[in-house]
């Protein structure tokens, strides 16, 4: 949990060395082409990141959706200790919207942007004077309904640094409490994420009395390393998503800059408020719910993180674990056991082994949990936590409320004839069952499941994964598929893969028939929400 006390300004700057972590997963993290999570999962993830001792939840988008406001207003009211930010264009209706949803939490935050670079000045048509104008007013409405006001000057890193000056000014007499720096593009570098901080603080009247912010993009790979070379040079909050989730490249993950402050503290002498052992239970359930698997070479949470193959590095391993780790696996929430389980385990070890791994079930979860698990556990001989992970996530993303839910599949290919799938499937509230023919099993089988719901979506991406070693791992199988300008992900485990495949086609299909209800903003908000700024 945080150790800074719920009712502490969080711009009290009564503690230099520390770092207030700003977590933007469930707003620029779900800007994501294909990551758009439900209104549960995203209350879920709010009370995992409050839980865990993260500072400022930026609970959405109020303004761009009902269903935005929905969700930003229920976490406002949930939120135990975390302040909770909404986000607003420089327009005093979107700053309205937004304290409707915030203004519930203990510790409501109203965080407002505007491009300020030449190329994002030209998007409303302002010139300086007119846009220095507007800030004001618009900073000023804010903090005349919250206290706690955060600014951003979109594409900072690409505004004339004269201007930037004056406008970062121009905000803090407004009452703007944090200034938040964006590197909107990813274009800047560390040396230079530093020295935009540091000319700031020298240069701007009233900066010793804010706090600065850093919110950096991974476009060049330079995510982490610029968010940390702020806070060297003077920036107290670091704004980042779990697993660097984020659009194009991505965002500064939050466990890397946490882990990175945590294990260099000798040379980075400064402290976040985040409990570190709750990571990976975090990341695991960002990527069920976002349908972004982590890559298995991905810093801190990656599936080979803690993984040793080559001899030397295994030798050295037994022989003192430091040798070629420099954090432990259970700093970050990894379980240190290798109990292996099987057909013959029980409830209480299956509920042990899951919190191990970060899994925290209650009874009807479990119980559901642990009819799959003994289904699995009957076609393997050793289940690992590999497999469970997977297990867990192929139940999150395929559930019995879905609207196509997969019940039966029988595939025969082979001998030169073409492959035929018979499929049963629920759909809505009844059950169908086609037969086709296809170029392989896959095709075949994504072919009937085609005939039973009609869609315009393409197959982008099909992927698969096995889960653990021999000829009976589970296969983790993930789709994108895109219709309409709508992106959407699926993902399912399972030994069979053929069956992995459809259950994850007919997860993205679910995605995607969500999201073509889903209620639009008006174009001119959509447009606009789509900025990373």
């Amino acid at each position: 949990m945080t150790d800074r006390p719920a009712d502490r300004p969080v711009t009290d700057r009564s503690e230099p060395n520390r770092v207030l972590i700003f977590d933007t997963t469930l707003r620029d993290g779900e800007q994501s082409p294909g990551a758009t999570m439900s209104h549960a999962e995203k209350l879920e993830i709010a009370q995992m990141l409050d839980e865990m001792g993260v500072d400022i939840i930026e609970a959405g988008f109020p303004i761009a959706s009902e269903g935005d406001f929905a969700a930003v207003s229920e976490i406002a009211r949930q939120a135990k200790n975390a302040v909770i930010c909404g986000l607003a264009r420089a327009q005093f209706p979107d700053i309205d919207r937004c304290w409707e949803a915030v203004r519930h939490a203990r510790q409501p935050r109203i965080h407002t942007f505007i491009g300020t670079s030449p190329l994002h000045r030209a998007i409303p048509n302002l010139d300086m004077d007119q846009m220095a104008d507007r800030i004001h007013q618009t900073v000023s409405h804010a903090r005349n309904l919250c206290d706690n006001v955060q600014w951003s000057p979109m594409d900072a890193t690409r505004t004339e640094r004269d201007y930037l000056c004056r406008v970062v000014e121009i905000a803090i007499k407004a009452g703007a409490t944090t200034i938040n720096i964006p590197d909107t593009v990813g274009y800047t570098a560390p040396r230079e994420s530093a020295e935009l901080i540091r000319m700031l603080l020298e240069r701007v009247p009233g900066a010793d009395d804010i706090i600065f912010a850093t919110h950096c993009h991974n476009d060049l790979g330079m995510a982490t390393a610029n968010s940390l070379a702020a806070v060297e040079a003077g920036a107290r909050q670091i704004e980042c998503t779990i697993n660097g989730l984020g659009e194009r490249a991505g965002n500064t993950a939050l466990e890397e800059v946490v882990m990175a402050l945590k294990v260099r503290h000798d040379i980075m002498p400064f402290t976040t408020g985040v409990d570190s052992r709750k990571i990976m239970g975090i990341s695991r359930r960002v990527a069920q719910v976002s349908g972004f698997p982590v890559q298995f070479n991905k810093a801190i949470v990656g599936k080979n993180a803690f993984a040793h193959e080559s001899g030397i590095h295994q030798d050295g391993m037994l022989k003192n674990a430091e040798t070629f780790e420099i954090m432990r696996p259970a700093d970050v929430g990894l379980s240190d056991t290798s109990l292996v389980m099987g057909k013959h385990s029980g409830r209480a070890a299956l509920r042990a082994k899951l919190s191990d791994l970060g899994y925290e079930l209650g009874d009807n979860q479990l119980k559901d949990v642990f009819v799959r698990f003994k289904e699995l556990a009957d076609r393997k001989k050793e289940v690992y936590d590999d497999d469970l992970v997977a297990l867990m996530q192929d139940s999150a993303a395929n559930t019995g409320s879905d609207f196509l839910q997969v019940k039966k599949l029988r595939v025969v290919c082979g001998g030169g004839e073409p492959a035929m799938a018979t499929l049963t499937m629920v759909v809505g509230d009844a059950e169908r069952t086609e037969t086709r023919q296809g170029d392989g099993p896959v095709d075949a089988a994504f072919n009937a499941v085609d005939a039973m719901f009609d869609h315009q979506g393409v197959l982008q991406l099909y992927q698969v994964h096995a889960v653990t070693e021999g000829t009976d791992a589970q296969a983790t199988v993930s789709v994108r598929m895109e219709e309409a300008g709508r992106i959407a992900t699926g993902q399912s485990a399972d030994t069979d893969t053929i069956l992995a495949s459809v259950k994850a086609y007919v997860g993205a299909l679910n995605r995607l028939k969500v999201r073509r209800e889903k209620t639009a903003p008006d174009s001119d908000t959509k447009s606009v929400s789509m900025y990373s700024h």
